[in-house]
């Protein structure tokens, strides 16, 4: 299949497109593979009949929907599951997997796939093949939904024969509805084929009988058992090819019903029915199990009378022609459907030389069959075991439609209902379907140009069609939320009731309006099942297990301006658990040997890495820190109090005072004479810092305060600490300001004054940058 846009949905018929038999369609969407049906073509033989699996990789395929048990749309199951690399799973209603096993089997023994012309074995697959591949098959209740990866499906009655269903499937908001094969006639046994509640985007529908119409079905019956009567009466013999489930079972209530209502004109019994199949006996006892599955009317009868409506009064069972006494006027119902092969197709040959017999076509006649071929009143019919022998036809040929499939106006009414604007015609032969596809283009023309323009399509095998579709994405709010929605929208409508008392009798409950309702939560995206749901943070976990924790980090990044080491010391001083992951200039040791001031260049050439109380973690290099930590609350704190640090570390009275301690040490006058010039010019602006401050202590204390430091004294002497003192009455208080320490001080309230002005001091003379 074609690339094409991740919202165009593809369809692609691998058989049944433009023909009947061999039904298999590939729907494609959103990554995900859905197969449809895997019949088998009745008009041919061997590896011609399947379906054209080799256009397609069947590995590809998630599941496999089987609308019912007919060959055409079952027959090739076995072979897909264990004859190529198909790997998705398979389901069918319960009477369909009943059935299902039997028919299959009687098919690998009576079609004639067996050694072809080679001599080669032909068969598709073997008993042993059909075993296994049972084994596999799942099976699904109807109006039940089944979810796979993503993939949602529910079956549908189809009306068509017990256990057929049609299946709507729904894939990230995208709807589509199969029919399969359906009637919307409620007949003597079956239900008619249900409107799913859930509207559908894209629909594909069977086109059987194209734009023809069926008489009702009443007269079909009075004409059928009539025409019947006539044949025997006249001592003829009545072929009724049928499948050995389906159509079969509604042909034998009416006969049977006609016979007890007729018994004197049939000669009191003398007119045998047989239904001529050896799967009858067995496949009864699943139309008996599932009785609940039928219409109301044979419901009734089994459960007022406690007799199975399906044990006839007038008919027998022939397992083979061996047992059958061929004398006189009798009605055989005979399998299979289409004369290919079997019974049916014995007694073909055997009684269409004699003018006074009936081939009564009571199904559909796929092109390229016998049943199709004798409808044409040949005048000779080819012998089965001998092509090279032909049999004169004498016997006459009617066809009265009991082929349980929808005629156009059945058809076109369920379209509408469905309302879908995508059609995809199937299962029909090409005139029929483009007659078909005419008649509801022309049906829904008014709508053209439109939003609600119908589209219309009826594709050959092995040519894809593609269509376009953006959905609405809706999200489903589980959990608390769901009763915090009912509260607020309860709360609003209160609210709006009580602010328009006078009139709240004159407004119905469904125009009452109510104010916004603004509910907050987590929208939690399943790519994988195209789920969508809105939970509260408390329900995260209870609703979503499988949802893995993603650890953040956070990262910020601050232009610093002074040294390392000041940084250091401020980061111990605020956390004290501070480890030191990579100090490339050694300013850690400086702290702890009391150098912070120490004046060497290469001090800012290396870099610096902390971690901060054990989950923060701080590089400094090139005037740049970044900060990294893992998101928190507490670790946020901590990670806000380090930048404020950083951002403020400059102009800290403790930085002015850390830093003036450089004036105490002793330098080495063995440098070169630029080292020393920049020496010089840091000393004479700590000196002129601390002449600021004592300035401020002259003004504050007048002269009570005494500077010990000639005023003729050097700027660039720094060799002795600088201090003042303090004399108030009998206190004395003592002040270093090289180490802005008080060194002596006896009053508390002159203590505290000091440090104010100190404080205020560094704050003036800090660095603004």
């Amino acid at each position: 299949m074609s690339q094409s846009s991740k919202n165009a949905f593809k369809f692609f018929a691998l058989g049944g497109g433009n023909e009947v038999g061999r039904s298999c369609h590939i729907l494609q969407y959103k990554g995900k593979t859905i197969m449809l049906d895997a019949g088998i073509h009745p008009a041919y033989q061997g590896i011609a009949s399947l379906p054209f699996y080799d256009d397609f990789d069947l590995s590809s395929v998630d599941i496999l929907l089987i609308s019912h048990f007919h060959l055409d749309h079952a027959a090739s199951l076995p072979y897909v599951m264990q004859r190529t690399n198909f790997k998705g799973r398979v389901f069918m209603t319960h009477p369909t997997k009943a059935i299902y096993r039997w028919l299959l089997r009687d098919f690998v023994r009576v079609t004639s796939i067996g050694i072809n012309s080679t001599g080669e074995d032909d068969n598709l697959y073997t008993d042993e093949d059909l075993v296994e591949s049972f084994d596999k098959i799942e099976t699904i209740d109807y109006h039940s939904t089944v979810d796979v990866n993503g993939i949602k499906f529910t079956a549908y009655h189809a009306g068509h024969v017990l256990g057929a269903a049609m299946f709507q499937i729904e894939i990230a908001g995208l709807r589509v509805l199969f029919t399969g094969d359906y009637s919307r006639e409620t007949d003597r046994h079956l239900n008619s084929a249900e409107v799913p509640p859930l509207s559908s985007d894209i629909l594909i529908v069977e086109s059987t009988f194209g734009t023809a119409t069926h008489e009702p079905r009443l007269s079909r019956e009075k004409k059928l058992t009539q025409l019947i009567h006539t044949t025997v009466s006249q001592g003829g013999r009545v072929l009724m090819p049928v499948f050995a489930l389906g159509r079969a079972q509604e042909l034998m209530l009416i006969l049977d019903e006609f016979w007890s209502q007729h018994a004197d004109e049939l000669g009191g019994g003398q007119v045998p029915i047989f239904y001529a199949s050896d799967l009858a006996r067995k496949c009864m006892s699943v139309f008996q199990t599932y009785v609940n599955m039928m219409n109301d009317d044979i419901r009734k009868k089994f459960r007022d009378s406690q007799t199975n409506p399906f044990i006839f009064k007038n008919i027998s069972y022939l397992k083979n022609l061996e047992e059958f006494q061929d004398f006189g006027p009798s009605v055989m119902l005979a399998s299979p459907g289409m004369l290919q092969s079997g019974i049916s197709r014995d007694l073909l040959e055997r009684w269409c030389p004699d003018d006074k017999n009936l081939v009564l076509i009571t199904g559909y006649s796929v092109e390229g069959t016998m049943a199709k071929f004798i409808m044409l009143e040949p005048d000779t019919i080819p012998s089965v075991n001998n092509p090279e022998i032909t049999i004169p036809r004498r016997c006459q040929v009617e066809e009265i439609s009991f082929a349980a499939h929808v005629d156009f106006q059945e058809n076109l009414e369920f379209i509408e209902k469905i309302n879908a604007n995508n059609i995809i015609l199937v299962h029909g032969e090409s005139n029929p379907m483009g007659r078909l596809k005419s008649a509801l283009l022309s049906n829904f023309a008014s709508l053209k140009g439109t939003e609600n323009e119908v589209h219309v399509f009826n594709p050959r095998n092995s040519v894809e069609v593609s269509v376009e579709y953006t959905g609405t994405k809706i999200a489903k709010a589980i959990g608390n939320i769901v009763e915090e929605v009912r509260k607020e929208t309860l709360s609003a409508s209160d609210a709006v009731k009580n602010e328009k008392p006078e009139v709240e009798n004159q407004i119905s409950v469904d125009q009452k309006q109510t104010k916004d309702v603004i509910i907050s939560g987590i929208l939690v995206s399943d790519e994988r099942n195209f789920d969508l749901n809105l939970v509260s943070l408390s329900d995260l976990r209870e609703h979503h297990t499988e949802l893995s924790t993603t650890i953040l980090k956070e990262r910020q990044t601050v232009k610093i301006n002074c040294r390392k080491e000041l940084i250091y010391w401020h980061i111990f001083q605020m956390f004290g658990d501070v480890t030191v992951i990579q100090d490339d200039d050694n300013v850690t040791n400086l702290i702890k040997d009391e150098k912070l001031g120490e004046s060497k260049k290469e001090l800012d050439s290396g870099k610096l890495v902390l971690e901060i109380m054990g989950d923060i973690r701080l590089a400094i290099a090139d005037n740049l820190a970044v900060l990294q930590w893992t998101q928190g609350l507490i670790n946020d704190t901590i990670a806000d109090s380090i930048v404020a640090i950083l951002m403020s570390v400059d102009c800290a009275p403790a930085s002015v005072k850390m830093s003036s301690r450089s004036c105490t040490h002793e330098h080495n006058h063995n440098h070169t004479k630029a080292h020393e010039d920049d020496i010089s010019i840091l000393e004479r602006d700590e000196v002129w810092k601390i002449k600021q401050i004592v300035e401020l202590f002259r003004e504050q204390f007048g002269e009570s305060f005494t500077l010990m430091m000639e005023k003729d004294k050097k700027e660039g002497d720094m060799d002795e600490d600088i201090i003042g003192l303090i004399t108030l009455n009998k206190t004395t208080a003592r002040v270093n300001f090289s180490n802005m320490e008080i060194e002596q001080c006896d009053s508390k309230p002159l203590k505290g004054r000091i440090e104010s002005i100190m404080k205020i001091g560094a704050d003036l003379v800090a660095t603004l940058c």
